[in-house]
């Protein structure tokens, strides 16, 4: 019966399955494969895999399945060395890296599962370390944020901080500068260059790498920026932005060991909150235990803490123990992705 069945309706039925599973029906014949590599699993029927990038081993990427709760090991040798990994596309399955050094940015995407890969076009504004920032519109599309960064004088002088915001559109594959931004915005973007960006409610928000914390975000619609305090901004060990159910929270460490969570309010002020929208995850390296904060997937409204064992070793064979970069991903196996 399965044999007979449908493409479009096997396609269907294929979407429910999560990545694993997916990935063992493609090796069953040749009509499940190409059903398979068609197929787009729904990223809220799935948590999220949590993805450790080594910072100093470029070519290895190692993923948790919360399903199984197994640790694989992936090889990004199409990766060039010189990159690091500036956040995820998580819808799309995509990891968007950057060039590193004083170059130029260079932006490239890559997905870990399939192995493609691919470089973003030139900026408009040639510029070194600017913030980046992701927002997804749609299963279809996607868009990159740059704001700031240094920008060597067409005269030959002394580099200057880049005041302006440009955008990638995936669909069109362009680079377009859709405003300026405050000099002492570009220069605190540039000097304290942000980890992640999240979107909210019509503005992309970034917040710098060191104490005493500030959020800056780009208000879409009017093209506006403004500037938010972090909630004990000047004595948090660290503090991390992080969407939950379309707005903005900040979740932060303090010296005695605890972690406070806040969610932004209409009033753009932090008040403290109990849930993040797909997970948190505080971590230091691949072999150490990690804790997760997410929701319950059979609870909507229920939020857990719970701990993944750290990876020390992958089919019998011991690991070294890497510090890493954490990322979250809904892995894609399919093909039908245009972008690349």
């Amino acid at each position: 019966m399965w044999i007979n069945l449908p493409s479009d309706l096997l396609s269907n039925v294929f979407s429910y399955l999560p990545p694993h599973s997916l990935a063992r029906a493609m090796v069953t014949c040749r009509h499940w494969h190409d059903c398979a590599r068609s197929t787009t699993t729904s990223r809220h029927q799935h948590p999220p895999w949590f993805v450790a990038l080594p910072t100093h081993a470029r070519n290895l990427c190692f993923v948790h399945n919360p399903i199984e709760s197994t640790w694989h090991l992936l090889g990004l040798k199409h990766v060039p060395s010189l990159t690091r990994p500036v956040s995820t596309i998580p819808g799309h399955g995509l990891i968007l890296f950057k060039s590193t050094g004083s170059v130029p940015l260079q932006l490239s995407v890559c997905d870990p599962f399939t192995s493609r890969f691919r470089h973003l076009p030139q900026l408009r504004k040639s510029r070194t370390n600017p913030a980046v920032g992701v927002i997804e519109d749609c299963p279809s599309q996607f868009n990159v944020y740059v704001a700031g960064g240094m920008c060597k004088a067409a005269s030959g002088g002394a580099a200057s901080y880049e005041p302006t915001l440009e955008m990638f559109d995936s669909r069109s594959n362009n680079w377009t500068i859709i405003g300026s931004m405050p000099i002492e915005f570009a220069v605190r973007l540039t000097v304290w260059t942000p980890n992640e960006s999240v979107y909210s409610r019509g503005v992309l928000y970034w917040m710098t790498s060191a104490r005493a914390y500030s959020i800056m975000g780009f208000d879409m619609s009017s093209n506006k920026w403004k500037e938010l305090s972090v909630p004990m901004g000047d004595t948090l060990e660290f503090a991390a932005m992080v969407p939950r159910d379309g707005k903005l929270a900040v979740i932060g460490g303090t010296h005695g060991g605890n972690v406070l969570v806040w969610e932004l309010g209409e009033d753009d002020k932090c008040t403290k909150c109990v849930g993040i929208e797909g997970g948190v995850c505080l971590y230091k390296e691949i072999a150490k235990e990690m804790v997760v904060w997410r929701r319950d997937g059979n609870h909507k409204n229920k939020w857990e803490w719970y701990s993944i064992e750290g990876c020390n070793q992958i089919s019998g064979k011991r690991l070294e123990n890497y510090p890493i970069k954490g990322l979250f991903l809904h892995p894609n196996l399919a093909c039908s992705s245009s972008f690349f």
